[in-house]
């Protein structure tokens, strides 16, 4: 077996009984294992209590399309988190149920299996399956309680069968609506992207790109400047561009903070300011930027990073670290910047028929 492939569960057989004119007949169904390519990836971290299964990642995607888990059945998860752009949302911020903004820019979804510290912008939801259930009962987003949600399930046969397959001791519930979510979001990989084949061999760089590349990993030297890097990968590191803390990006005076982020779930002065440092992968479908989308553009998001980075007592420190004159980056070592990060589109997870909407 290749080491790219994971066998998430050993087949085994659930044996159900019914009663029919003819006496008792057994009907034997065998949840299979569902592989996941994590090519250029660590092994994922798949909660034990909810392996993946064929099965248990179909039904979680149905019910991520599924709009009767909002009040007036008109948005589903997918109605925030489109496929096309990386299972974000190009608005700045999405519309609920009543027509009302949410606070927050949609994070996108992909690499979830990779996540090690709480989900949202705050890290408010300790697993991916509670972050599941949040938007449902949401007011600003599907404004809808778990009770109904599952009495609309259970009028539907196509459910009722689904659920008792793959959770038979479980049926349609709260868990079992949040586990299957759980195990399709953990089926969202994206690791198909220019760069990653550029890393097995299979592409070559662009000059732009290549320098690009170049300065996002290279270091911020203050005292030769036109020898420095932009120091990206300082917090956008490891295979998922990312590194699963919660930082001060410098948007913003203390006095000014409308949006405190970690703080309200730590209580922590410590933690004010502070929002989850999202994935670079799939950068260039996933605009607005930053937890309150203020910025529409790649070249405002730098803009901010080279010449805008506010101080305040929580401000990252390496942030803090850079001179008064800001990363002094150059229109074109913007432009290769910007070129780079559009190496880590990946195409193959924006058009996969497996992550698409099934009532289609």
């Amino acid at each position: 077996m290749k080491k790219s492939e994971l066998y998430i569960l050993l087949p085994f057989v659930l044996v159900f009984f019914y009663s029919c004119s003819n006496g008792t007949e057994v009907d034997e169904y065998t949840l299979l294992p569902y592989t996941l390519d994590f090519t250029g990836f660590s092994q994922p971290n798949i909660p034990e209590d909810n392996q993946l299964t064929e099965q248990g990642v179909s039904l979680g995607r149905k019910l991520f399309y599924e709009k009767s888990l909002s009040k007036d059945n008109s948005i589903s998860c997918a109605s925030c988190h489109e496929q096309k752009n990386a299972f974000s949302d190009k608005r700045r911020f999405s519309i609920g149920v009543k027509k009302l903004p949410g606070k927050r820019q949609a994070m996108a979804i992909f690499n979830m299996a990779w996540n090690t510290n709480d989900f949202f912008w705050d890290g408010r939801a300790h697993l991916l399956r509670d972050q599941a259930l949040m938007p449902i009962e949401d007011e600003l987003e599907m404004d809808e309680t778990i009770e109904n949600v599952i009495e609309k399930l259970k009028k539907k046969s196509d459910y009722k069968l689904l659920f008792n397959k793959v959770f038979p001791s479980g049926g349609i519930s709260a868990e079992t609506i949040s586990l299957a979510l759980e195990q399709f979001m953990n089926s969202i990989i994206s690791n198909q992207s220019k760069y990653d084949r550029y890393l097995r061999k299979e592409a070559t760089l662009t000059t732009s790109e290549e320098r690009g590349r170049i300065l996002f990993f290279k270091g911020y030297d203050g005292n030769n400047p036109s020898n420095s890097g932009a120091n990206c990968a300082q917090c956008h590191n490891g295979a998922n561009f990312e590194n699963n803390e919660y930082m001060n990006n410098g948007l913003d005076l203390e006095i000014n903070f409308k949006d405190i982020g970690r703080e309200k779930v730590t209580k922590s002065s410590f933690d004010r300011a502070k929002f989850k440092v999202p994935s670079l992968r799939n950068i260039e479908v996933t605009a607005p930027y930053m937890h309150d989308g203020r910025f529409k553009t790649l070249e405002e998001a730098i803009d901010h990073y080279n010449d805008e980075v506010i101080n305040s007592p929580t401000l990252n420190l390496t942030l803090a670290s850079i001179s008064k004159k800001g990363l002094e980056l150059t229109e074109q070592d913007k432009q290769d910047l910007i070129a780079f990060l559009k190496t880590l589109t990946d195409t193959n997870l924006l058009e996969n028929p497996k992550f698409s909407n099934p009532f289609k």
